[in-house]
């Protein structure tokens, strides 16, 4: 018997590494949304100062990153593994970034669900004592992924009604080996600390792709929705946990079209409505309002990654959310599967973090 396996799917982390900072960075749209107050950084500008928008997407991942590093306590030499991603080709802005922070740097990719696929993986390396401290994070764009995978903003196409706004945006977290507790001090509005806090992630469920056959590449939400559902399924019947056993059940980047399908879903699989409502909501539906006209609401890596770093991290430690799962979406998708008539195949990896009272 796997010592850390539960289930078909899920990894048990059992010394339980811990988050000993978090840093969002998000542009000025985002910034401005329900969400805005929990951004650690907020851009005037999304051109960052840049003159091309993926230096100005890469610059924001950096940000972050340094940001995150800075608050953990800890140097650039005792990080010993950096693991990011992005949207674009060859994955330019982690590559870059890591170009110039000169930290071993594992690329990833996992389209929007990049952000918890390397939550996992640096989880992995801490929890086997493989690297003392890992930085994980991720970024997107708007006018990256509008390039890469629609039409150059210059165009002025227009965007059917189902279409999701790619956030600008990004994140990043240091997480350490979980035999060093640490846990940041929460200050109130005077700057007086009133409670410190561990944050560890406690397990992880590895989804599988799913094809539920959408070729729309403006229907993302729809084809991510059944992958979310699907791990989520997974995860609590390896667990034995239903949605009440967590404050917060967290989508990526379905959006607001996305959430819903999922919903439908969830309670067809038979999950009772009322916790559904309760307990379950998407990044890409918190990140902007309806109003900011972003169509299908949010999505991107960077979408999940800001909200995360940011909204669920603050929260935790706050004491405000206890246990959470969260999930990052993706669309696995390239810039020409769509033009070859494929389907859209999704992913979507499941994360557990607890809060817990630190001991003095």
């Amino acid at each position: 018997m796997i010592k850390n396996k539960q289930g078909n799917q899920t990894i048990v982390f059992s010394n339980g590494p811990v988050i000993l900072s978090a840093a969002s960075v998000v542009g000025t749209k985002e910034g401005n949304g329900p969400l805005g107050q929990w951004f650690d950084t907020a851009l005037e500008d999304d051109t960052f100062g840049e003159k091309t928008w993926e230096k100005s997407e890469s610059k924001m991942l950096k940000t972050a990153m340094m940001e995150a590093l800075q608050r953990s306590g800890k140097t650039k030499e005792e990080i010993g593994a950096m693991l990011s991603g992005d949207l674009l080709n060859q994955l330019m802005s982690s590559s870059f970034m890591a170009r110039d922070l000169h930290i071993p740097f594992l690329g990833m990719y996992g389209a929007c669900s990049t952000m918890t696929e390397s939550l996992m993986l640096g989880a992995v390396l801490t929890d086997g004592q493989y690297s003392d401290n890992v930085m994980i994070g991720a970024s997107s764009h708007y006018c990256t992924a509008e390039r890469q995978f629609r039409m150059p903003l210059e165009h002025g196409n227009q965007r059917p009604p189902s279409a999701q706004w790619t956030a600008t945006a990004a994140g990043a977290m240091v997480l350490s080996c979980g035999m060093e507790k640490g846990a940041a001090l929460v200050a109130d509005q005077e700057g007086h600390a009133t409670s410190s806090r561990v944050i560890r992630v406690r397990c992880g469920t590895i989804g599988k792709v799913i094809d539920a056959g959408v070729k729309d590449a403006n229907q993302m939400g729809a084809a991510m929705a059944p992958a979310a559902v699907d791990t989520l399924l997974n995860h609590f019947q390896d667990t034995g946990r239903s949605m009440k056993d967590y404050d917060l059940v967290l989508t990526g980047d379905l959006g607001y079209i996305g959430k819903d399908i999922a919903k439908d879903l969830l309670v067809d699989a038979g999950m009772p409505k009322k916790d559904v409502e309760n307990c379950y909501d998407d990044c890409g539906a918190m990140i902007f309002e309806k109003e900011q006209d972003v169509h299908g609401g949010g999505s991107g890596c960077g979408c999940s990654a800001s909200v995360f770093a940011g909204y669920v991290y603050k929260r935790l430690q706050k004491g405000e959310l206890k246990r959470v799962l969260i999930m990052s979406t993706g669309a696995l998708l390239s810039t020409i599967s769509p033009f070859q008539g494929e389907s859209i195949p999704g992913i979507a990896h499941a994360i557990c973090l607890e809060a817990e009272q630190e001991e003095h």
